[in-house]
C-alpha cells in the first residue's frame, strides 16, 4: 500500500501522541471517484438516538454527522477546520466566541440555516446533553445579531469550548423543527434533518438506515457516494463474514478481537486500529453508591485490589489496550499524570479487607453477591473477566447483558445496577470526557453517559469546577493531576483500560478517516475506487 508524505507525518504524530501504533495507509489517489453504495455495517442498534444533539452515545457521534454538522471540523492534529462556520475568533477575556457562518446553507427540507439555529442548538446542548452541560455551563447567552453571526457569551472561562464544535460533540440542529421537541426526546425519521451531505431517506429499526445524497449540499460536487446503508447485525461471527465476502464495506469495532489477526492477512481488507486524538478512550469500573456496600472504602479497595488490569488486557481484548489507572486515559497524555499507578493486584489483601469490613465468608463461600453490567458497545469479556477475579474473593456476580437502550434505561434511569463497566472516553478534554462522570451535579435521573456511581464528593466537585474554567494550561495540569490523585486514592471508581476501536475496511474504500475524529465524520469525502 502507498502512503504519501503528509499522511505518513500525520500517523507518526498520532502514534506518538497515542502509545498506539497505527496500522493502515491514508494514501488514495489524486481524483475521487463518484457514485456508488457504501455498505456499513454496525454492531448495536441505535435505537433513536441518531443525533448527538442530547446523548453521547457512540451511535449518535457515528451516525449523526452524516445527517447534522458541527460549526468546525479536526484535522489529524486536532487543529479547528472551517465547516459550517467559515471564521472564527476569541476575545483577550476569553468571555466571547465570535463564529461567522458560512452562506447559503438550506436545512435537508429547504429551510436557510442561520445563527439562529447555532443559538437554540448550544442552548439545548447546554440543557439537555451529557458533556454539553458541562461545556456550556457558563454559557450566559447566544447573541445572533445577524442571520450569519453567532456569538457564544460566558460567565467564566471554557478553555474546551472551541474544540467541542464538532458534528460529533456539538451538532448543530434546525430550531424550526426540534423547538418542537422535548430536550429529552429522541429523533425519528421526520425529525432526523441537517445540513450534511446524507438524508435520512429510511430507517427501520433494528435492521437499517439508508441515507441518500443531499443534491443541495453547500459543498459543491460532495458527497461522492450516492447511498449508505447501515445495517445493524448484533452477530459478531456474522459481522466477520460480510466482510471477508464483501458483502459488507466497512465497520467501527465490528469483528471479535480474536478475529483482527486474520483479517489482516485478507488481501481484500485494511485493519486499522490507530487511536484517534478526539476520542481519548478510557474503560471504567463504576460503583452504584446507592448499594450501601460501596460507602465502605475497604469493600471498593478490596475490589480493586481483586482486578488484574493486565489479564483484561491480555485475556478479553487480545493485546488491543493498554492498562489505564487513572480517571485521565493514558491515551490523553497531555493530562495524564503517570505517577498514578494501578492498585497493587492482591487477591489476599482484598480477602483480609473484606473480613476487616464485616463481610467475612459464608457456608457457601460467598460473600455477598452483584449484578454487573457493561456497555453494550464492549464485549463481554471484558464481564467474563471481572466476574472471574472477583469470584475468587468471595463475590458473587451476576452478569446483565443488555441491548444499548436497555443498557441506559437500567443503568441511568432504573440503576438496577451493582457495578457497570463503561466506556466514557475522556474525548480531547477532561473535562467534558471526566467531569460528567464524577460531578456530583451531573447526576440526573435519565442523563446517558453521567454520574452513573450517584458519586458526590465535595473536594473532587471543586477540583473539576477549577479546572473547568482554568485558561492557564500549567495551572491546569496540576489541578487535574491533584483530581487524579484524589479519585485513585479514595478509589472512587476503578480505571481499567484504554482500549482503542478498531475499523476494518474493504481496499476499494478510500479517505474513510480524514481527522482526528475517526469515522465520526460527514463521510463526504469518503469515495469508492470502481477499479480496486
Amino acid at each position: 500500500m502507498s502512503i504519501n508524505r503528509r499522511s505518513f507525518n500525520q500517523l507518526i504524530l498520532l502514534a506518538g501522541a497515542s502509545n498506539f501504533l497505527p496500522s493502515i495507509s491514508f494514501g488514495q489517489s489524486a481524483a475521487p471517484a463518484s457514485g456508488g453504495t457504501l455498505n456499513w455495517i454496525y454492531r448495536v442498534d441505535p435505537g433513536n438516538a441518531l443525533l448527538a444533539i442530547n446523548t453521547s452515545s457512540g451511535t449518535g457521534q457515528a451516525i449523526g454527522p452524516k445527517i447534522v454538522e458541527g460549526l468546525l471540523t479536526f484535522d489529524f492534529d486536532v487543529k479547528p477546520q472551517p465547516l459550517l462556520a467559515t471564521d472564527w475568533s476569541v476575545s483577550d477575556d476569553n468571555l466571547r466566541y465570535t463564529f461567522k457562518l458560512r452562506k447559503d446553507v438550506k436545512w435537508h427540507d429547504g429551510t436557510d440555516f442561520t445563527s439562529a439555529d447555532v443559538a437554540f442548538s448550544i442552548l439545548r446542548l447546554k440543557e439537555a446533553h451529557p458533556r454539553g452541560r458541562i461545556t456550556y455551563q457558563n454559557v450566559v447567552e447566544v447573541q445572533t445579531p445577524d442571520p450569519l453571526t453567532a456569538i457564544i457569551v460566558l460567565s467564566k472561562p471554557a478553555p474546551f469550548l472551541l474544540a467541542a464544535q464538532s458534528s460529533s460533540e456539538s451538532p448543530i440542529v434546525p430550531k424550526h423543527i426540534f423547538e418542537k421537541l422535548a430536550p429529552g426526546d429522541g429523533q425519528t425519521l421526520q425529525t432526523a434533518i441537517g445540513t450534511g451531505p446524507f438524508k435520512l431517506t429510511e430507517w427501520v429499526p433494528g435492521s437499517h438506515l439508508i441515507f441518500e445524497r443531499n443534491p443541495d449540499y453547500w459543498d459543491a460536487g460532495k458527497p461522492y457516494l450516492d447511498r449508505i446503508i447501515l445495517r445493524v447485525v448484533t452477530d459478531p461471527a456474522a459481522r466477520s463474514a460480510a466482510l471477508e465476502t464483501g458483502e459488507a464495506d466497512i465497520g467501527d469495532n465490528p469483528v471479535p478481537l480474536a478475529d483482527l489477526d486474520r483479517l489482516k492477512q485478507d488481501p481484500h481488507l485494511v485493519v486499522d486500529t490507530t487511536t484517534y486524538a478526539y476520542s481519548g478512550p478510557q474503560q471504567q469500573l463504576f460503583f452504584n453508591y446507592d448499594n450501601p456496600l460501596f460507602a465502605k472504602r475497604e469493600v471498593r479497595l478490596a475490589i480493586a485490589r481483586a482486578i488484574n488490569l493486565q489479564e483484561i488486557v491480555d485475556v478479553a481484548l487480545y493485546g488491543y489496550a493498554q492498562v489505564s489507572p487513572s480517571p485521565v486515559s493514558t491515551a490523553l497524555p497531555k493530562w495524564y499524570d503517570p505517577s498514578v499507578v494501578a492498585h497493587p493486584f492482591d487477591p489476599a489483601d482484598a480477602e483480609k479487607l473484606l473480613d476487616e469490613a464485616g463481610y467475612p465468608r459464608k457456608s457457601d463461600g460467598k460473600r455477598f453477591d452483584l449484578r454487573l453490567t457493561y456497555n453494550s458497545y464492549l464485549p463481554q469479556g471484558y464481564a467474563d473477566v471481572l466476574k472471574s477475579q472477583l469470584e475468587k474473593i468471595g463475590i458473587g456476580i451476576e452478569i446483565k447483558k443488555y441491548d444499548l437502550p436497555t443498557f441506559l434505561k437500567t443503568v441511568y434511569t432504573d440503576r438496577a445496577f451493582d457495578l457497570v463497566v463503561e466506556s466514557l472516553s475522556n474525548t480531547f478534554d477532561p473535562s467534558l470526557g471526566i467531569q460528567r462522570a464524577y460531578w456530583s451535579k451531573n447526576f440526573k435521573i435519565g442523563l446517558p453517559f453521567s454520574n452513573a456511581s450517584h458519586y458526590a464528593n465535595a473536594q473532587a466537585d471543586a477540583l473539576l469546577e477549577a479546572a473547568a474554567i482554568e485558561p492557564d494550561e500549567k495551572k491546569r495540569w496540576e489541578t487535574w493531576s491533584k483530581f487524579q490523585h484524589h479519585i485513585h486514592d479514595e478509589v472512587a471508581s476503578v480505571d481499567l483500560v484504554a482500549a482503542g476501536a478498531q475499523i476494518v475496511a474493504n481496499k476499494r474504500v478510500k479517505n474513510f478517516v480524514t481527522g482526528s475524529q475517526g469515522l465520526n465524520w460527514s463521510f463526504g469525502d469518503l469515495w469508492i475506487d470502481p477499479n480496486a
